[in-house]
């Protein structure tokens, strides 16, 4: 990876089921975010996605993109244009920084119909690179001899006296 890299961009269906789902899987129970009457009586044309529900879009974008080992350390995100069913959502990254301390930094970018719904800073710690495979083993010194113990001498007695 590599500063300026881009990420394949990610096309996510807007679905009522997922505003609603997101909204209660995070516990966010605002009626904006499931009862469409009430939204539009507080001035929105329809329910709308909530912030926790994109953060953890912009979450999945970026580990999906860089792999299932990659860490998120920060997530920071500006919302903009509502997530309103019916629309879908672009999101797209470009790789903005790469520290030697196996961190990067990747700046998001998530569009819908109306405009842009979020942009944001993902900062990630990176998989360490697999090690180099290890030298070979040197071959094991010979055991030394077992050393005998008080059963082995009383066997060896038992038997000798048995034989008597």
């Amino acid at each position: 990876m590599r500063t300026g890299e881009e990420l394949a961009p990610l096309e996510i269906a807007v679905t009522r089921t997922l505003i609603v789902a997101g909204a209660i899987a995070s516990r966010d129970y605002q009626d904006v975010h499931h009862d469409a009457e009430t939204a539009r009586r507080k001035g929105s044309p329809d329910i709308f996605m909530n912030i926790l529900t994109t953060n953890g879009l912009v979450g999945r974008y970026v580990t999906d993109r860089l792999g299932p080992a990659t860490v998120l350390r920060k997530v920071a995100i500006r919302l903009g244009a509502p997530n309103y069913p019916g629309d879908t959502m672009v999101l797209s990254g470009r790789v903005t920084a790469v520290g030697e301390d196996g961190t990067a930094e990747v700046a998001v970018v998530g569009t819908n119909g109306i405009g842009r719904h979020v942009t944001g800073t993902v900062t990630v710690a990176l998989p360490a690179a697999p090690a180099a495979p290890a030298a070979p083993a040197a071959p094991a010194a010979p055991a030394a001899p077992a050393e005998r113990d008080e059963r082995d001498e009383r066997d060896e007695r038992d038997e000798r006296e048995g034989a008597a």
